[in-house]
């Protein structure tokens, strides 16, 4: 099994040099490609890095990733177990959403992380990342409900990942939103159950 490690840091090096939105690029202080275990059975994918994560270049270290921490801790899992990362790399100028072709272009980038991972679970968190696996959510409807699905990377039909998505609601929608911190701590709750019914 070649190291996983090595194929993310390929991975990380052809987004800079392919110069993946560079205006996105130009603004920000550097790429935040993903932190984590690449041997995670779990991916959390939330949307684009905010001020803090493109300082420190890690994915989900404000706020928002607090949260993130003690939802992990009340099932038992820390960021070791897990990895982490966002569909746009780049910090968005003021925190504004990512755009459809900021998306678009960093996509391919993601499931190749995805490829490499292997994970049994992808954990989205929030629309923009959840739209990206299943196109018609409706995060209010549809978060916490698992769907398997299977992802086909390559042109290659063989070559396809299968995986259960579960669609959550962003960590940071609760920094503002107190009702739905419940929510996310009852979805997240199922997920131990989840990975016991994929073993």
């Amino acid at each position: 099994m070649p190291d996983k490690s090595l194929g993310l840091a390929h991975i990380e090096q052809e987004i800079i040099n392919n110069n993946v939105c560079p205006e996105l690029a130009a603004q920000a202080t550097q790429l935040v490609f993903g932190d984590g275990n690449p041997d995670a059975k779990i991916v959390f994918i939330g949307e684009a890095p905010g001020k803090k994560e493109d300082l420190e270049g890690v994915p989900f270290v404000g706020a928002a990733g607090k949260f993130l921490d003690e939802m992990l801790a009340s099932i038992n899992l820390k960021r070791e177990d897990i990895y982490i990362t966002n569909i746009v790399k780049y910090r968005p100028p003021n925190n504004r959403d990512p755009l459809p072709e900021e998306k678009k272009a960093f996509l391919p980038y993601l499931q190749a992380q995805l490829e490499i991972i292997q994970p049994k679970i992808v954990v989205t968190l929030g629309r923009h990342s959840g739209a990206c696996f299943l196109p018609d959510l409706q995060i209010s409807r549809d978060h916490g409900q698992p769907k398997r699905l299977k992802l086909q990377h390559k042109s290659d039909a063989k070559d396809v990942l299968e995986v259960v998505i579960v669609p959550l609601f962003h960590p940071a929608a609760a920094l503002y939103n107190g009702g739905l911190r419940q929510t996310l701590l009852d979805d997240f709750g199922q997920i131990p159950a989840i990975i016991k019914k994929i073993n």
